[in-house]
């Protein structure tokens, strides 16, 4: 039975870890050593960007900011990396992606259906890519050719929540999607998104479990559909209890954690390195609970 690897916090595993990745790595770029050290900056945990964060700007733009922002780890949506990217182009991004100390960690959020066969053009795009995870908004009919593919593939699927009105707004809906299903078929936690519907993202955690494969970390000032993304910490997100939590449940290491940050998007710069501030903070923090 599939069994994903879990996080150890430990910074001599994680390096050891992180050596491995650099080996095996695809075309999304092979995260060296120097990086590695870098980046424990946030303890060993992978956090990265979505980088629709960054969606005013081009790729290459975007890149050159999440070097700026000390990043080591990228969640690519469709406007910078689309899906139809060559094995070429994405050898020319992964040596750009190299360059800069990054990884790429997953790709989405990726809509999937019954059509067995585009479904797949997604899964093989993310071999091209040498990513371990695909995020998704899978329509009901979509999971018996996802349990295919996942296990034909060994790429996990994350569910991402969307917030009010839209598929998997609860925490119920994400449970009951992932159910039965093969366990590399998981969730993408939207921490904003539950805010705005009225969940906790730390319970979703919790009830989710060894299914948490990634997350989008934003915090909000409402806690209902009309609201607005802020400083995280500011609104409604414990982000010491979030990083204990993901911790308790052993999230894995080659999962993706990606601030999303979407207030503000013609210079969201200054936003962003607070928010990741807060995160580095509140990971040593997590330590003391």
């Amino acid at each position: 039975m599939y069994q994903p690897r879990r996080h150890p916090m430990s910074r001599r595993r994680f390096l050891a870890t992180s050596t491995a990745m650099a080996a095996s790595a695809g075309m999304a770029g092979n995260y060296n050593a120097s990086a590695a050290r870098l980046h424990d900056r946030f303890g060993g945990w992978p956090v990265g960007i979505q980088s629709y964060s960054l969606r005013n700007f081009n790729v290459d733009e975007a890149i050159r900011h999440m070097q700026g922002l000390g990043l080591h780890f990228v969640e690519f949506y469709s406007k910078h990396v689309p899906l139809d990217s060559t094995k070429q182009q994405l050898a020319a991004l992964g040596k750009q992606l190299d360059r800069a100390g990054i990884k790429m960690s997953s790709h989405g959020v990726n809509r999937f259906t019954d059509d067995h066969e585009a479904n797949r053009k997604t899964f093989e795009f993310a071999k091209r890519a040498g990513l371990k995870n695909i995020t998704a908004n899978p329509q009901a009919n979509s999971f018996e050719s996802l349990n295919k593919l996942v296990a034909e593939y060994d790429i996990r699927i994350c569910i991402h929540n969307h917030g009010p009105g839209s598929s998997y707004d609860k925490i119920d809906e994400v449970v009951n999607a992932v159910k039965n299903h093969d366990p590399r078929i998981g969730a993408c936690v939207d921490t904003g998104h539950f805010i705005r519907s009225g969940e906790d993202p730390i319970d979703a955690i919790k009830r989710l479990g060894s299914r948490v494969f990634a997350l989008h970390i934003k915090d909000e000032e409402k806690q209902e559909k009309k609201s607005r993304n802020v400083i995280i910490g500011k609104g409604f997100l414990d982000v010491p209890k979030l990083f204990a939590t993901l911790k308790e449940i052993n999230f894995p290491v080659d999962g993706s954690i990606s601030l999303e940050y979407e207030a503000n998007p013609k210079n969201p710069i200054d936003d962003i390195q607070q928010c990741l501030s807060v995160a580095e903070e509140a990971i040593i923090e997590s330590k003391k609970r």
